[in-house]
């Protein structure tokens, strides 16, 4: 049988250290910039005939505005919600 000195981390409170794996918050400008950018680059590679790589650059532009898009979106209704969400407290006598 082989001997397995595992023992979870988990359990003594030790957690993974989310430093180097952090996922970068863009904000909806960033988003954009690099969208167009990205129309903007795999244009200029069509132009200059290299159709493949162009094609790849310029298909990345729809998924980053699209998700800007819904950054703004998902932005703008969680504003609306805390405007008319209540708290409860003004109803305690």
């Amino acid at each position: 049988m082989e001997n397995l000195n595992f023992i979870d981390p988990l359990l003594h409170g030790i957690t993974p250290e989310t430093v180097g794996n952090k996922i970068p918050n863009l904000s909806v400008k960033h988003l954009v910039c690099a969208g167009v950018g990205s129309l903007i680059v795999g244009a200029a590679l069509k132009k200059a005939g290299q159709n493949k790589a162009g094609a790849i650059v310029g298909s990345l532009a729809l998924p980053l505005l699209a998700s800007a898009f819904y950054k703004q979106i998902s932005k703008k209704n969680k504003e609306k919600r805390e405007i008319n969400e209540s708290s409860g407290i003004e109803y305690n006598y």
